[in-house]
């Protein structure tokens, strides 16, 4: 029943609301009504992580869309990170946000909706880290063929480790390093991708990587697919054998890594070599080479005996050499004859021309030389000497006289310089009556407005100073004195107190 006040309006009996308590009433009844849900749509609207960390987009379908909400704690934990265009099966609480009168979704889970969304994200996701070059050949490593050491990259609580172990172990035993991490879930591209990188960092590097798991759905092995764990691959400065899934399986850690193994066993073959293959190969060549050397001895051997039969005796080969050594000894003793007697010829021919007449008169003759030798080089000597004793005078006359001239040059100059300092000298005008007063710091006054009553000033006149102190309240200039004029001064000076 309505009833009118004066005013004309009309009152109604049914309740009042304050917006906040119908916001509140319909968040309560949205979220007991439907609780915990699971909504299927394609994300859009997704521009990455708020600053604060939450993440804001929207789920639709052809015909709606619900907005959603990942607070900042749940999206690190996601294994699946909300990408644009991506349909997903997200659950979480249906709630509503007063502040816009919007009911949104706070997801706290979220899944591609089947292998067919996560493969079509796997396709682009190989498309765009291709394009990039990460899985370019060029990239790739030559595996050691001997590695030293091995680090593993693998659970350590699977049958894969211990596969690979025992592998290695049969083929060739040598240093393994295990580096644990989770094969599946959320933290797994995280957990890979640092052991990759740690191996890198050590210093007392690896010589070989290898990151194994076994076999599962795509769901399983989609950490591997981690763009994260695949640049760690392509960045690895050691090379890196991917063993993840069986044979049919791949990751996009297989198109980065250096080698792709069907299986961890099949790393671990690949790995190294069987050590009982090497030493039979070792064997085969010591073997082959003993053969071969045994073989080239012998021959060595019978070239040697083929070339000494063909040799001459040493009879024979010294045969012609002995011969030109008898002939040569028979011709010795009488070449020797010959030569004495020659030289005992020449020795009294020489012998004839030597007297002792001969002998003075050369020596005689060599006196002579050298003493006419003598003679021209004392008087050479002596030329020379007079020569540089005349030169000598004169340049000793030449130098007196310019030092006389630069003498009288220089003290004509100071006579000048000393008539032109004497008339520029304020003495010159001082020994015309006239006098310098100067203050108690010896500075020169030139006016009377620069000394006060008291203040103690000097008097320089033409024979000496005086010093004096300023009396009177006021100091000022008094006027000039009449003198009578001289014939020779057309000026008067006053008095200056």
């Amino acid at each position: 029943m309505n009833t009118y006040s004066d005013t004309g309006n009309a009152k109604s009996n049914q309740s009042e609301y304050t917006v906040t308590e119908i916001s509140a009433s319909l968040k309560k009844t949205v979220e007991d009504r439907f609780g915990y849900v699971r909504i299927r749509g394609e994300i859009t609207g997704f521009r990455g992580p708020h600053s604060s960390g939450h993440c804001y987009f929207a789920l639709k379908d052809d015909r709606a869309r619900i907005e959603a909400v990942i607070w900042k704690g749940v999206a690190n934990r996601l294994k699946h990170f909300p990408e644009e265009g991506l349909e997903v099966i997200a659950s979480g609480k249906l709630t509503t946000y007063p502040g816009s009168s919007k009911y949104q979704v706070v997801i706290d889970n979220l899944e591609p909706a089947g292998a067919g969304a996560l493969m079509a994200l796997l396709q682009e996701r190989k498309a765009k880290l291709e394009a990039e070059g990460l899985f370019a050949a060029e990239r790739k490593q030559l595996l050691p063929y001997m590695p030293q050491k091995i680090g593993v990259i693998t659970s350590p609580t699977g049958a894969v480790i211990r596969d690979v172990l025992h592998r290695i172990s049969d083929r060739f035993p040598l240093h393994v390093i295990v580096w644990p991490v989770r094969v599946q879930g959320e933290t797994t591209g995280t957990e890979v991708s640092n052991a990759i990188n740690g191996f890198n960092e050590m210093s007392d590097k690896p010589d070989l990587i290898i990151v194994a798991r076994g076999g599962g759905s795509i769901e399983d092995l989609w950490g591997f697919n981690d763009e994260i764990v695949v640049r760690a691959a392509a960045n690895s400065d050691i090379p890196l054998i991917s063993a993840v899934g069986h044979e049919t399986d791949w990751t996009l850690i297989d198109l980065a890594a250096d080698v792709r193994a069907p299986t961890p066993t099949g790393a671990a073959e690949l790995a190294i070599p069987v050590k009982a293959e090497l030493d039979a190969t070792v064997a085969s060549l010591k073997a082959r080479l003993q053969t071969a050397l045994s073989r080239q001895f012998e021959k060595a051997r019978s070239n040697l005996l083929a070339a000494e039969r063909g040799l001459a005796s040493p009879d024979m080969l010294l045969a012609m050499p002995r011969r030109r050594l008898d002939e040569a000894t028979g011709r010795l003793g009488r070449g020797l004859d010959l030569a004495t007697r020659k030289k005992r010829t020449h020795y009294e021919s020489m012998a004839g021309r030597l007297s002792h007449r001969g002998l003075s008169a050369s020596i005689a003759r060599n006196y002579d030389r050298l003493d006419a030798l003598g003679r021209r080089a004392n008087a050479a000597h002596m030329n020379k000497v007079q020569s540089t004793t005349r030169h000598v005078v004169d340049l000793a006359r030449r130098n007196q006289n310019a030092f006389e001239n630069q003498v009288v040059r220089t003290k004509a100059r100071y006579e000048q310089a000393h008539r032109l300092l004497g008339s520029l000298s304020y003495k010159s005008i001082l020994e015309r009556g006239y006098a310098v007063v100067r203050n108690a710091k010896d500075t020169p006054i030139a006016s009377v407005d620069k000394i006060k009553s008291g203040d103690a000033f000097s008097v320089e006149l033409k024979d000496g100073r005086i010093s004096a102190i300023a009396a009177g309240s006021d100091i000022t200039s008094p006027a000039p004195k009449k003198t009578a004029k001289k014939s020779d001064d057309t000026t008067s000076q006053g008095d200056l107190f």
